[in-house]
């Protein structure tokens, strides 16, 4: 059994009995006008996306405007395609302009959504506003149903965010105002939050050329015989598109046509129908050519015509194993849809999350990713080679696909950082300095003791210790390119193994300069005499054995501030691949070796401390190791600006359409603060 299907799928007010407006060259169902440099009204007047105009006329008019810090946005729209209603209020959530609504008359269907844009949003006493579930019908077996209304519930569960974020108010509630076509008044839309502010009526109505008003079951017949009024007396209306002057009926010496300028606007009008065809296509990347070079090469087909075809196809489509192919535009998280669903899509191939079963934009690779980004905001592509569209895909203000591509690349940096195998987070003290200016350590000593304050006597002054060491930042980083070829040729390894490696290595530079210090034992600020050396009491000879980590342990301990003992206690020996297994065997016996089992001669040093093996310190021979007092104690400072402790990524100055050239870079100092916590040991 069949059963008819409309042709737009969201709103319900579609249908298909009555066509969607088809295009006029007089006609528009908005208008922009800029009142000063930085402010702009806006008139969303009609049926969206109605006489073949698209989001992407729209957001081409937008983008116009220039840099805005304010836009008036005046609606009176009984609502319309819902897709090209989600682009609209992509492009103005996304705007950097603070937003006034006004509701004029009526914000029905999808035109209540935009209306969430608005930091305040205005109503006169007599507008109203109404919301509702999306709506349409299917035809085919109980399989096409299912998943006709699986749609329609994903299409809703896209909606609802627009609503939730200025209301305020739960989904659960917002459902049950959805599935009762819920008309409101202007004191019922404040009372609920979808409005701000009531101000006083207005005296008359703008006419709506769309017949989608008839088609409401719920509307109140006060609302309904004021805009039949005004459809009978269109004149009468607060209507913002200008319309032209009368001219006489049998102009004198009326001029001849210019037949040359009358071919060119019809083959810009031809050239206009066949970009926005194909820009409709476009964003279902190649699967439905057939059926556009059908409407392309048919002049009598009209953008409006195009979909309606395109839904059909769609709709016969619609089974089990295919379900997801016409969704490309309702998966998302918040309110930026399309970078919601790309962004989640990328993570998951990537690796950093789970695969969200109802995203339409699993599976799609870079390239296409690209287009979508432009395409289902409004964006027309179809007239780009790959190279032009990706360029476009970069550098247009409505796409976010670069920034999404270095989300995943800061992800795959992290994840190499947090991944290496580095020791000297172990042990070490981190630090934080704010700014690039050497700046000085005092150590472990600092103070010998504090006085006695006697009664009624001043406190004095405290002379810290002569013994300063100096630690500084300095920048290290690598540039990496995510090129435009990558992204043709589907290249996730520029998103992922090469940022992963250069996060590892970023971990590495630390790494080497810690080790170096202890490896090459240079000279101390505060006395210019080597780091470890007789002067410092902090050397030994011996091998891996009891008397040698036990005379370590005495010597740590007797390290001195003035006359006052510091008492350090090991708490890590650091030793090289080839001590390893003779560390833990001596630190971790029972027993001493050598030793008579039955003697109950028991280990002194046993889990004296915890052995970190460390490669670099191979590089001075296999009988060189060293002892460090407890972590976060003043041995070896490693400092980063502002106390971030991993990489980051930063956009170059002066980027190319080529690409994006992305800085790794990580701000770190480090330097040893005092000689008294380490020890080295010598064979």
């Amino acid at each position: 059994m069949q059963m008819t299907q409309t042709h737009q799928v969201p709103p319900k007010n579609s249908t298909a009995m009555n066509k969607p407006l088809m295009s006029s060259p007089d006609k528009n169902w908005f208008q922009m006008k800029a009142t000063s440099e930085t402010t702009a009204d806006i008139y969303i007047y009609d049926e969206i996306g109605g006489w073949g105009i698209s989001a992407r006329r729209f957001t081409e008019d937008l983008i116009a405007l220039g840099n805005l810090s304010h836009i008036n946005l005046h609606i009176h729209s009984p609502g319309g395609e819902v897709f090209e209603g989600i682009a609209i209020y992509n492009q103005l959530k996304n705007h950097n302009a603070s937003i006034t609504v006004y509701i004029d008359g009526l914000a029905a269907s999808m035109a209540s959504v935009i209306a969430m844009v608005g930091d305040e949003v205005i109503m006169p006493t007599n507008a109203m506003m109404m919301i509702h579930k999306p709506w349409g019908v299917s035809w085919g077996d109980a399989d096409d149903m299912r998943d006709y209304a699986d749609l329609l519930d994903k299409v809703e569960n896209v909606l609802i965010p627009a609503y939730m974020e200025k209301t305020g108010k739960t989904k659960e509630e917002l459902e049950a105002m959805l599935s009762e076509e819920t008309w409101l008044t202007a004191e019922e839309c404040v009372e609920h939050g979808f409005a701000n502010t009531i101000i006083e009526p207005v005296k008359a109505m703008a006419s709506l050329s769309s017949k989608r008003i008839e088609e409401f079951k719920s509307m109140p017949n006060s609302l309904k015989n004021t805009l039949k009024n005004s459809l009978a007396n269109p004149r009468n209306t607060t209507n913002p598109v200008n319309e032209p002057a009368p001219q006489p009926q049998n102009p004198a010496n009326a001029p001849q046509p210019d037949t040359e300028g009358i071919q060119a606007q019809v083959r810009q009008n031809e050239q206009a129908r066949m970009n926005g065809i194909k820009d409709l296509f476009a964003m279902f990347g190649g699967k439905h050519n057939d059926t556009m070079m059908e409407c392309v090469l048919d002049v009598n087909c009209s953008v409006e015509n195009a979909r309606e075809k395109l839904l059909n196809k769609l709709g016969q489509e619609a089974t089990p194993t295919n379900k997801n192919d016409y969704g490309a535009h309702i998966f998302a998280n918040n309110g930026n849809i399309v970078g919601d669903s790309v962004r989640a899509s990328l993570m998951a191939r990537a690796g950093y999350d789970e695969v969200h079963a109802d995203n339409p934009y699993n599976c799609m690779t870079l390239r296409e990713l690209a287009r979508m980004s432009l395409a289902d905001r409004g964006v027309g592509v179809a007239s780009y080679n790959p190279m032009q569209m990706i360029a476009m895909a970069f550098t247009h203000t409505t796409s976010d696909f670069g920034n999404i591509l270095l989300d995943v690349a800061n992800k795959s940096i992290l994840q190499g950082w947090n991944e290496a195998e580095e020791t000297f987070d172990l042990w070490t003290k981190k630090g934080q300095l704010s700014d690039f200016k050497t700046a000085t350590r005092v150590g472990m000593g600092g103070f010998n003791s504090i006085r006695k304050v006697r009664e009624g006597a001043e406190y004095k002054y405290v002379t810290t210790s002569d013994k300063k060491e100096t630690i500084a930042l300095a920048t290290y980083g690598e540039l990496f390119s995510i090129s435009r070829q990558a992204i043709i040729n589907d290249d996730m390894s520029m998103l992922t193994d090469t940022p992963m490696k250069l996060g590892r290595a970023a971990k590495a530079t630390i790494g080497d300069l810690v080790y170096d210090i202890l490896t090459k034992n240079g000279k101390m600020q505060s006395d210019s005499k080597p780091l470890f050396g007789a002067d410092h009491g902090n050397s030994i000879k011996g091998g891996m054995d009891v008397d040698t980590i036990a005379n370590g342990r005495t010597a740590m301990r007797k390290q001195k501030e003035g006359e006052r003992a510091l008492n350090i206690r090991p708490a890590f020996m650091l030793v090289p691949t080839a001590l390893e297994i003779a560390a833990i065997q001596v630190v971790g016996s029972g027993s001493v070796k050598g030793a008579d089992v039955n003697a109950n001669i028991i280990n002194p040093i046993r889990n004296i401390a915890e052995i970190i093996t460390e490669p670099r310190l191979d590089v001075n021979g296999d009988t060189t190791w060293y002892m460090t007092s407890a972590k976060g104690t003043d041995t070896i400072e490693v400092a980063y600006l502002n106390g971030v402790d991993v990489p980051y990524i930063d956009q170059q100055e002066g980027f190319t359409s080529d690409g994006v050239t992305t800085k790794v870079r990580i701000d770190a100092g480090v330097a040893p603060v005092d000689y008294r916590g380490l020890l080295r040991v010598e064979a």
